[in-house]
């Protein structure tokens, strides 16, 4: 790889680590990189998640504080979740290099109007004590709900965590923090699974994404550690501007050229 291919990758997984870290969405960031410099979807998106992966699973360390809360949750949502992630990622195994070109554009610009819903899905999750119940109709309706999600996560994953959210709103729990961290728990596992499978179907392109899970590891460092002095709403808003930039972007590199 030529230096500035280097750093280009450096500094998009710098970005993209720090954007996951304060509000997620840095796949917005990765995935069109590594398209930008010659990589096939496919490979790009594989290599994007492998990347990502160890740096949004750290991000369980930072809500270890509430791993006690959610625990109850994760009976009901793991197995789906990681059979979610696997079916996604069999698919995009499956799915042809201009087959999933095509979709790109429309994948990332869903993404960023999840991100334009994320103001109103904080607001509906407003902290407050959890509910003891559910309703099971409700509880099953948002498990099969969160096997959507999954699917959609291990295929592409941009935009999962707001969906996650909703969701579990949807079932009565109020707590940001523990919804966050339920959220990242299985966001996590999702992508985790697909990253084994991409790496089993021989999709990564191994030198790239050594140089960009380093700059990930930086990234998801730094977001961690400024996201307390960095407001939500402008942090949403730097996304949404990126999310529409790169929607027209893949939009005339796929429609236009």
């Amino acid at each position: 790889m030529h230096p500035s291919e280097m750093a280009g990758l450096f500094a998009a997984a710098v970005a993209g680590g720090g954007i996951n870290a304060v509000a997620g969405g840095g796949t917005l960031v990765t995935f069109p990189t590594l398209l930008a410099f010659g990589t096939s979807s496919i490979v790009a998106n594989a290599t994007s998640t492998l990347a990502l992966v160890i740096g949004t699973s750290g991000g369980i360390y930072g809500y270890r504080q509430h791993l006690r809360a959610v625990r109850p949750w994760l009976w009901r949502f793991v197995p789906i979740s990681v059979l979610g992630g696997l079916v996604g990622s069999v698919l995009l195994t499956h799915t042809s290099n201009s087959t999933f070109s095509k979709l790109v554009p429309f994948l990332i610009l869903f993404a960023t109007l999840l991100f334009m819903a994320q103001g109103l899905m904080r607001r509906f999750a407003a902290p407050g004590p959890p509910p003891a119940t559910a309703r099971q109709p409700r509880i099953w309706a948002a498990i099969l709900f969160q096997f959507f999600v999954s699917i959609y996560g291990g295929y592409f994953g941009a935009g999962i965590g707001i969906l996650m959210l909703a969701s579990l709103g949807f079932i009565g729990l109020r707590h940001i923090h523990e919804m966050n961290t339920l959220k990242t728990i299985l966001g996590s596992l999702i992508n985790l699974v697909a990253a084994l499978w991409f790496i089993e179907a021989g999709l990564i392109h191994w030198p790239k994404a050594a140089i960009m899970t380093a700059g990930a590891v930086l990234g998801y460092f730094l977001g961690s550690h400024f996201s307390q002095r960095i407001s939500q709403q402008s942090v949403r808003r730097i996304i949404l501007v990126i999310g529409l930039g790169l929607s027209v972007w893949t939009f005339r590199q796929q429609f236009l050229r």
